[in-house]
């Protein structure tokens, strides 16, 4: 397979979104039903992995930064979740390393993090 075959091979794309999808902090640990629908809806209306995989991060990013002293929100139990961040990226293009940035950021997150984020069990097709 050469580097652009996700984008085009629509198991090869469905795979690598719910692989970012479940590899998040507080993501399920594994993908629903609901999940491999939304994924190929994705891949159907023609939306590259690379916006796909920054408001996945950009999403959890939002979340793991909050400020300390607001209620804790809930689980995210659906890939579903990350559509709007989806739909803001399409709108508001955003820069070509943005990608690499955000990936950074998650790590140094994940890396100076005092406690474990722990990833739930929660699925929609319970």
């Amino acid at each position: 397979m050469t580097a652009s075959a996700p984008e085009s091979d629509s198991a090869a794309y469905v795979s690598a979104v719910l692989m970012a999808y479940v590899e998040l902090p507080e993501t399920p640990l594994s993908a629903s039903l609901q999940d491999h629908r939304q994924a190929r809806r994705l891949h159907d209306r023609g939306i590259p992995l690379r916006i796909v995989e920054s408001a996945l991060l950009l999403g959890s990013l939002r979340r793991l930064v909050r400020q300390a002293d607001l209620p804790p929100l809930p689980a995210i139990r659906s890939l579903a979740y990350f559509q709007p961040v989806i739909d803001e990226l399409l709108a508001h293009p955003m820069p070509d390393d943005y990608l690499d940035y955000l990936r950074l950021k998650l790590n140094r997150f994940a890396a100076r993090s005092s406690s474990p984020v722990q990833k739930n069990t929660f699925s929609d097709d319970r």
